[in-house]
């Protein structure tokens, strides 16, 4: 998963319009369990993303290498600090 995160945030992270970060985060109690956290400049850019041909790929490529479906949580940034 890591290298295909890495191939993915070189190659076709740059032309997703209205992207704003990635997270990935492995959990100290399960190294097999994992959160991905993606946001978006907008609820619309990030729409249009989600519908997007590029991104059911995308998922179709992560799909593939995970035991099972993903859980999906949408939501909005309330706050966020950087150092």
């Amino acid at each position: 998963m890591e290298a295909e995160l890495e191939r993915m945030s070189r190659e076709e992270v740059p032309q997703i319009e209205g992207f704003q970060f990635q997270h990935v985060f492995r959990m100290d109690g399960d190294p097999q369990d994992v959160y991905l956290v993606v946001g978006f400049e907008s609820e619309g850019a990030y729409r249009r993303n989600a519908e997007s041909t590029e991104q059911h790929a995308r998922y179709e490529g992560y799909r593939a290498l995970l035991e099972r479906d993903p859980e999906w949580h949408d939501g909005e940034v309330d706050f966020s600090l950087s150092a």
